[in-house]
């Protein structure tokens, strides 16, 4: 148990540095509950079917948090654009329609002067590069309507990187992946390496002239989860200035929630599911735990894993992605958005100092946005917007391999 006066001191340490949450997706969870209508849900009191809420984020000490405006990554082209916007729409009508409680933030500055007014500043994240299909006009679409991070691909490839959790084709990134990178540090926008392959977070860290985050990923060598980030790739960070955001999500966090989720892989293998059906391991893992209780992760989990990440990238690239609302169990201890301090004093009890913790909550993530801000200004003044196509870049060089 942690001393209650590290509790306390946890609360007044989030009260000097409002926590920055990488990823929450409680704008997927309103939208499968019926709720895009937002006058079926108030979030400005208790939500019972959501880990998140107004009270639980201010009890939390949540200061800014990057919504995710994802979609399955089993839509494609058309479908998987207009759900986006849908879902960015979603995002600026629930802001609205707080307007005591949240307001939209754009740069580093928005943010600080958000939670310094008390409210809760809202940022937005696109979980996969399908949400633009292939088209840099759209990513630029996306970043004016108020993006700030894309995860350049969600549990399956796109045509242009390769993910953690799917066969690899395009062995990291392509060469117009690499000008997707290039644009979204132009444009200012975070590149996010949560959910992508090894080859691909090594692709992008070679093309890179900004800090990239991962806005929820764990360490590998805790818990060997693909979509968790390997030593070497955590070990580049302090190079590049970016920020490894630690995610509760308990088969990333813990070994044994790990080998509970290879036993339904084989599961779904046995059946012959389609990994890319999201709604088909949804059901399967529904009627899989009938039988098979899913084990439990712990906040001391976590607490190695972010003692991980600060022994190998160093206490400044290190950040917090709970991912509430995207997971249906959280560790013990980490129930939901209200439960944040309680990491924050396990890690005063392991003797984190408190500027230690306030790296952790507010500062570098902060400290990210600015460099990023700052990079795209000079790369605007090197070069114009990225008028290419993936058939011009990536294309002539399949013809080639083909013919060879």
């Amino acid at each position: 148990m942690v001393p209650p006066d590290r509790t306390a001191a946890a609360r007044a340490l989030l009260d000097r540095y409002p926590l920055i949450d990488g990823h929450n997706d409680l704008p997927w969870a309103l939208r499968k509950a019926g709720s895009l209508d937002l006058a079926k849900t108030d979030i400005a009191a208790p939500v019972e079917f959501t880990h998140t809420d107004l009270p639980r984020l201010a009890a939390g000490g949540v200061g800014a948090q990057f919504w995710s405006v994802f979609v399955p990554a089993d839509f494609q082209g058309e479908a998987a654009v207009t759900t986006t916007l849908e879902q960015i729409d979603l995002v600026r009508r629930l802001v609205a329609r707080y307007p005591d409680a949240l307001e939209l933030a754009l740069t580093a500055d928005d943010v600080e002067r958000i939670t310094a007014s008390g409210r809760l500043a809202s940022l937005m994240g696109a979980e996969g590069g399908h949400s633009i299909a292939c088209s840099l006009g759209a990513l630029r679409s996306l970043y004016r309507l108020g993006v700030r991070y894309m995860t350049l691909t969600h549990n399956l490839n796109v045509p242009w990187a390769d993910s953690a959790t799917d066969t690899p084709a395009a062995g990291g990134l392509t060469e117009f992946g690499r000008e997707v990178v290039r644009e979204m540090q132009r444009l200012g926008m975070l590149v996010d390496l949560s959910h992508v392959a090894a080859t691909t977070m090594s692709d992008a860290l070679d093309v890179a002239e900004a800090p990239v985050i991962f806005s929820h990923s764990s360490a590998r060598a805790v818990c060997d989860h693909p979509r968790n980030v390997p030593d070497e790739i955590l070990a580049r960070l302090a190079g590049n200035g970016g920020v490894c955001m630690i995610t509760f999500v308990p088969a990333f966090v813990s070994q044994a929630c790990r080998e509970w989720e290879l036993e339904l892989a084989g599961e779904r293998q046995r059946r012959g599911l389609d990994y890319g059906d999201y709604f088909a391991r949804k059901q399967l893992r529904q009627e899989w735990l009938v039988d098979h209780p899913e084990p439990t992760a712990t906040l001391d989990d976590v607490v190695a894993h972010a003692e991980h990440v600060r022994n190998v990238a160093g206490i400044d690239h290190i950040g917090i992605g709970g991912d509430y609302d995207g997971v249906g169990r959280l560790p013990e201890g980490l129930e939901d958005v209200s439960r944040y301090p309680a990491l924050i004093a396990a890690l005063l009890d392991r003797g984190w100092s408190e500027e230690d913790c306030g790296k952790l909550a507010n500062r570098n993530l902060v400290r990210v946005l600015r460099n990023a801000e700052s990079a795209a200004g000079l790369i605007q003044g090197r070069r114009p917007p990225s008028a290419a196509q993936i058939e011009d870049l990536d294309q002539p060089a399949l013809a080639e391999e083909e013919a060879s």
